[in-house]
C-alpha cells in the first residue's frame, strides 16, 4: 500500500553518495556515474522534475591530489573539494547534455538555508531551473564552508533540499540496499518499509568506515527523521542497481521506504523545525509539554523551568522535557536574560504559530 504512492511521485530528490560515485581507487567512477545519470535522464524525460545532491567533491580532489585517505585537516579537505568540486560537474556537464539535458551547480551552506530570505531565494531558482528543465545538482560549498565539513554531511542536505522544494520523495542511493536487520549476520535481511522510527530503527544504523564517506547509516537515519516530518517519503537503496530509480517509482519492494508522516508540515514550520542551529534551550515541565503536544497551546513563562544557552529574541530554541529531550522547536519572543531575570510579561514566550513539534 504504503509503495503504490510512489508511482504518482513528480518531483523528486535524489542523494548519491561518496561511495556510489567512486572507485576503489576513491577516484570517480565514470561507468557508475554514466548509469545513475542515464537513469536520471529516463525520469526527466518522463516528466519528472529531478534534483540530484552529490558527493564525491572531495573523494574526487583527493585521488587528483595524491591522497590515500581522506584529509583530517580543514584546509586540505577544503583544497580537495575545490578540484574535486569542478571536475565531478564536467563529467556530469559531459554525461547529461549526451541525453540532451541540461545541468547546474548550486552550492549551498547552512547559512543559506538558516536566513529566510536567501532560503525563499535558494527555493525560488532551483524552482525556476526545474521549470526549464534543467538538472540542478547541489552540493555543499565545501571549499569555504567550515562547520558543514566538520558536523554536516550529504545526507542531511538532500533532506533539506527536499523539504525545501517540497520534493515528493527523497532516494538516497548508497552502498548497500537499504536499513539491514542483523547487519553482518547470516540472518541479515533488508528492512522493506518503516513507518515510526525509534530507538530500535537507531540502533541498526552505525557510522562509517570508508575513507571518503562522512556519514553512514546514522546520517541517513537523521535525514528520515527530517524529512518524514515534512510529510515526504524516503527510499534508501542501491546505487549499483541500474534500474534502481524506476523500480522504486514502479512501487517495486526494493530498498527501505520510510513512511511520511501524514499531517505535512507548511513551508514556514518546515524552516523553523530543521533549518536552524538552535541558539538555545527551554526546559518545560509535564503540564506545559502536554499543552504544546496534545492542546496545540503556546509556550507560557510559567511552563520554563530552565534555559540555556545565549539567545536573543526572534532566535529558534530547542524545547525539551525535564529528562533533556528534544520534542519541539520554536521562535522565542523574548531573549534568555529576560528568561533566566523571570522578568517576562504574563504573554506567549514562543507562540504556537511560531512552535512546531517534532
Amino acid at each position: 500500500m504504503h509503495r503504490d504512492s510512489l508511482k504518482s511521485v513528480s518531483r523528486l530528490v535524489v542523494k548519491l553518495g561518496t561511495g556510489v560515485l567512486t572507485d576503489s581507487q576513491k577516484l570517480i567512477d565514470p561507468t557508475q556515474l554514466e548509469q545513475i545519470v542515464a537513469q536520471v535522464a529516463a525520469l526527466r524525460k518522463a516528466g519528472k522534475e529531478v534534483v540530484v545532491v552529490t558527493s564525491g567533491a572531495v573523494g574526487a580532489g583527493m585521488g587528483a591530489l595524491g591522497y590515500a585517505n581522506r584529509p583530517t585537516d580543514l584546509a586540505e579537505k577544503q583544497a580537495c573539494a575545490a578540484v574535486g568540486q569542478s571536475r565531478l560537474m564536467a563529467v556530469y556537464d559531459k554525461l547529461f547534455s549526451a541525453h540532451g539535458l541540461v545541468v547546474a551547480q548550486v552550492l549551498l551552506t547552512h547559512d543559506d538555508l538558516e536566513h529566510h530570505e536567501r532560503h525563499l531565494n535558494a527555493r525560488n531558482t532551483l524552482v525556476t531551473l526545474l521549470n526549464r528543465g534543467v538538472i540542478p545538482i547541489i552540493n555543499e560549498n565545501d571549499a569555504v564552508s567550515f562547520t558543514e565539513i566538520k558536523f554536516g554531511d550529504n545526507d542531511k542536505l538532500s533532506a533539506l533540499v527536499a523539504s525545501l522544494l517540497p520534493a515528493d520523495l527523497l532516494v538516497i542511493l548508497t552502498t548497500v540496499d537499504g536499513v539491514i536487520e542483523n547487519f553482518g549476520a547470516a540472518n541479515a535481511k533488508t528492512l522493506s518499509v518503516i513507518e515510526q522510527i525509534d530507538g530500535t530503527i537507531e540502533a541498526m544504523a552505525g557510522g562509517t568506515t570508508s575513507v571518503t564517506a562522512v556519514g553512514g547509516m546514522k546520517s541517513k537515519i537523521d535525514a528520515a527523521k527530517i524529512v518524514v516530518r515534512s510529510g515526504i517519503p524516503l527510499v534508501i537503496a542501491s546505487g549499483r542497481d541500474k534500474n534502481i530509480l524506476a523500480k522504486i517509482l514502479s512501487g517495486a519492494d526494493d530498498g527501505t521506504l520510510f513512511v511520511a508522516q501524514t499531517a505535512k508540515l507548511q513551508g514556514r514550520k518546515r524552516w523553523i523545525a530543521f533549518f536552524h542551529h538552535p541558539k538555545g534551550t527551554l526546559f518545560v515541565d509535564d503540564g506545559a509539554k502536554k499543552a504544546l503536544r496534545e492542546a496545540g497551546k503556546s509556550l507560557l513563562p510559567p511552563g520554563v523551568a530552565r534555559c540555556e544557552g545565549d539567545f536573543a529574541a526572534d532566535d529558534v530554541v530547542r524545547i525539551c522535557d525535564l529528562d533533556g529531550m528534544e520534542f519541539a522547536r520554536g521562535i522565542a519572543r523574548f531573549g534568555s536574560a529576560a528568561v533566566n531575570e523571570r522578568s517576562l510579561p504574563k504573554e506567549e514566550l514562543v507562540h504556537r504559530d511560531d512552535l512546531v513539534i517534532l
